[in-house]
């Protein structure tokens, strides 16, 4: 196609001699030869008016529109005015012709790729252009619907101020079919609407943060949320770029489909998950941004959660739990950073707690607990894996818990005095660990495992000695006594724990004759039971004794709390905060957020009738009339001119539109 010597690559034109827009007058999109072109034109330069025509503009404007076509409509630096010129002819063909011609709706596909390339190129040039291009597509999308949108993959739209009608009309047949939304759903949502600040880790890391986000929408909130169906009703009212098609009633209506943007609590539960996600991948997403290279490798996949490593490390990571044998595995720790991929990585700190906090997120737990402040291992030490599922982070923290573990500690310096730690001696302590009930099985769970640590990285008794030294005599007799309660725990004590008892009491510089006495003490005046008495009675459990247990370890707890953790000197520093990238949540005209969405829901037509309005304020829990007048003073702020006039229907100024997007 040429038109003044022009050639016009691409199709998509309306060339031709007269051609009638819809409201009568001249269609602005034509090229007709009738015009004058002149001889050189500058696209470059902003030239075209607010509503561009073809016929309206000067030579030297056809000239540089017509440079432009040529040239396939590519170039950035294009003044929007032409951009929008051909958008008028894209935006014709799919709104007037495609009522009553099958073969404009055929060039539907064609349009869409073309809107898609331009929005590439324009869409953050030009808000505007970003704006009407992406309501266009939202149309055709629409007009092809389906009753179950929300099953289907969402197109991709631009980011405006409002939500896509595609995406709108998903949600709501959702809400109609009383369906869970689908992850994709709910991520689209998220991404697209005004309400929504996705922070820094949800652009950065984009792919990580769609899985994360799938697994821990549905932990939330299982099979998904259920939209409750609103009084608003969704309605779709075109507003056309086009001078030509100004003042024409464009409209889709869907029934009983609600308007779900009408509604703050939903998107503000999601809101909370979609933080959640962002927290966990924060450390992730800082090293990502200083280290792109860090994609892939070892450092990265540590700050990870486990559940988002590649299928590859996480069939090696079951492998190696498959061989748990009664749910623990021993093993260095470079042999499990080798699995990772890891082997020739330098074993530090952070590292092996980034490792840690992964294997957690995995239901694996790791013994020594550095998370929990214990010494990092080396790479050539052992370390036990161990079964366990998702917990309270605080419980392996407890009181109780760490008194526990100390009693291990002291068991197991003494059992190996001689140099061997027998199995009698090994399953002596794992009976005792059974028996402390006053734990929680997930803390048993972890005491078996550093039991099996204990067996192979024994803690030197002379290294407990000179740690428990500084303690009163009040305060070791207070833990030796403690001991022996917890030998009268399951209510029996047998010969073999008396001298292992009477050991411990050594080691804590405590007169070991007193074991007999702080025995009987721990029994409420009880004798100690024989080992035969033991088996003849089985376990038995004193409510009483258990309760005077607690109390007691939260006493020993109190005096223990620092001796056993690492010096809090080396504890790492919280990051500093990250800029966030932009993805900021539109809070238009400074309004709070239930008046925001209520601006957005107005700005979405050009007029409304009262009774519709009163359905979205009703939503929202806003007085209909006390909120307009809210909205409306803030418009005058803003711009010295109200937002909407008239009290059934109520028009609304579209020409603020922009200054308000911007």
């Amino acid at each position: 196609m040429e038109v003044a010597g022009v050639n016009l690559p691409g199709g998509m034109l309306y060339v031709g001699g007269k051609l009638k827009a819809l409201n009568g007058g001249a269609e602005p999109c034509l090229i007709s030869g009738q015009y004058t072109v002149a001889r050189v034109g500058n696209y470059r330069a902003r030239q075209m008016g607010y509503w561009p025509s073809y016929a309206e503009a000067s030579p030297e404007e056809r000239r540089a529109y017509l440079n432009w076509l040529s040239e396939g409509r590519s170039n950035p630096d294009c003044d929007i005015g032409y951009v929008f010129l051909f958008f008028y002819g894209l935006e014709r063909r799919v709104i007037v012709d495609s009522r009553d011609d099958p073969a404009a709706r055929s060039d539907w596909p064609a349009i869409i790729v073309e809107l898609r390339r331009l929005l590439a190129i324009y869409g953050e040039k030009s808000g505007s252009f970003n704006r009407y291009a992406g309501e266009l597509l939202g149309w055709i999308e629409l007009a092809g619907k389906s009753s179950q949108l929300y099953k289907q993959p969402v197109p991709d739209f631009p980011r405006t101020y409002e939500l896509p009608p595609h995406l709108r009309l998903a949600l709501g047949q959702a809400a109609v079919d009383r369906a869970p939304l689908p992850p994709h759903l709910v991520l689209a949502w998220l991404r697209l609407s005004p309400e929504c600040s996705l922070r820094t880790a949800a652009i950065r890391c984009p792919n990580e943060f769609e899985r994360l986000f799938a697994q821990r929408y549905h932990e939330v909130l299982g099979p998904g949320l259920v939209l409750p169906k609103n009084r608003t009703k969704l309605k779709f009212i075109y507003q056309a770029a086009s001078a030509g098609l100004r003042g024409a009633n464009i409209t889709m209506t869907f029934g009983d489909v609600p308007d779900v943007t009408a509604l703050t609590a939903p998107i503000r539960k999601l809101m909370e998950v979609a933080n959640q996600c962002t927290d966990e991948l924060g450390s992730y997403s800082r090293l990502v941004g200083k280290d792109p290279g860090a994609v892939g490798a070892l450092e990265g996949l540590l700050l990870l959660p486990a559940t988002l490593w590649p299928a590859a490390i996480q069939a090696k990571l079951r492998a190696l739990t498959a061989q748990m044998s009664e749910g623990r595995l021993s093993l260095p720790l470079k042999e499990l950073l080798a699995a990772l991929g890891g082997a020739n990585q330098e074993v530090n700190r952070d590292r092996v707690r980034g490792l840690a906090r992964a294997l957690e997120g995995a239901e694996i737990g790791m013994e020594p607990h550095v998370l929990g402040g214990a010494k990092v291992p080396g790479e050539q030490d052992t370390i036990v894996l161990f079964a366990q599922p998702l917990m309270d982070s605080g419980l392996g923290s407890r009181a109780e818990y760490q008194t526990a573990a100390l009693t291990l500690q002291l068991a197991s310096a003494v059992a190996q005095a001689d140099g061997v730690f027998h199995d009698r001696e090994v399953a002596h302590l794992r009976a005792a660990i059974e028996g402390w009930v006053h734990l929680a099985l997930a803390e048993r769970r972890r005491l078996h495992a550093h039991l099996q640590w204990l067996t192979v990285s024994p803690m030197n008794l002379a290294a407990l000695k000179k740690k428990l030294a500084p303690l009163p005599t009040a305060a070791r007799e207070t833990l030796a006594a403690f001991m022996a309660s917890l030998a009268q725990a399951d209510g029996v004590v047998s010969p073999d724990e008396v001298k292992f008892l009477e050991k411990v009491y050594k080691a804590l510089g405590v007169e070991p004759k007193r074991v007999f006495s702080d025995i009987h003490t721990a029994g409420s005046g009880g004798v100690p039971a024989s080992a035969v008495q033991a088996e003849k009675r089985g376990f038995r459990l004193d409510a009483e004794r258990i309760a005077a247990l607690q109390e007691d370890t939260a006493r020993v707890s109190a005096l223990l709390s620092k001796i056993f953790v690492e010096e809090a000197g080396n504890t790492p520093a919280a990051p500093a905060p990250e800029p966030e990238l932009e993805d900021e949540a539109n809070a238009p005209l400074g309004l709070d957020e239930d008046h925001s969405a209520l601006l957005r829901l107005l700005l979405s037509r050009p007029e409304w009738m009262r009774a519709e309005l009163e359905d979205a304020a009703a939503d929202l829990d806003l007085m209909l009339d006390g909120a307009l007048e809210q909205i409306n003073e803030a418009a005058f702020d803003a711009f010295d001119e109200p937002l909407f006039e008239g009290e059934d229907p109520i028009s609304v100024n579209t020409k603020l539109l922009e200054k308000i997007e911007a």
